[in-house]
């Protein structure tokens, strides 16, 4: 486990685990959050994004979080020798997702992107996740499929399973 995809719907406990794993296998952590997004919610350029993303996975180790365009993802499976979908019910991730969003309006959000108050955003969060789960969902799980037998890939379907993996990442 040395170039591992994390991916999966908001408001799924991903950032929580990705602390684990990397804490586990000394593996530098990235948020693709913090290089789609520049202060405000304004949106990186496609090709600063891009380069950005292409440096990350040309490295030997990392962890990377989140999705980003479809190409980054693709691009993110071919490289990852691990990938691990979180894909709780979509009321989990509905329900955890708003108890961070009424959290970050006293503490902040840490591991968001810089810059970007969570809570203006929230409407827009939930119709993203919807998206994300009714029409993003699907295609990446066929193309995840694809991939069975070349990586290891690690499918979390509830919150019993995602705290089991976080307590042990191997």
């Amino acid at each position: 486990m040395t170039r591992v995809m994390v991916i999966g719907n908001a408001g799924g406990g991903k950032s929580t685990m990705c602390a684990a794993i990397c804490a586990v296998h000394g593996l530098p952590y990235a948020a693709i959050d913090r290089i789609q997004w520049q202060p405000g919610w304004v949106p990186t350029p496609p090709e600063e994004y891009a380069e950005q993303h292409s440096d990350l996975i040309a490295q030997d180790r990392w962890l990377i979080d989140g999705y980003g365009s479809w190409e980054s993802v693709l691009a993110r499976i071919d490289a990852a020798d691990t990938i691990i979908l979180v894909d709780h019910p979509i009321l989990v991730h509905f329900w955890w997702a708003t108890k961070r969003q009424v959290r970050s309006i006293f503490r902040g959000r840490p591991d968001g992107p810089e810059g970007c108050r969570m809570w203006p955003v929230t409407v827009r969060l939930y119709r993203m996740m919807w998206w994300l789960h009714r029409t993003m969902r699907p295609r990446l799980l066929a193309e995840i499929n694809l991939h069975n037998r070349s990586k290891r890939i690690i499918r979390i379907r509830s919150p019993r399973e995602l705290n089991a993996f976080a307590r042990n990442p191997v």
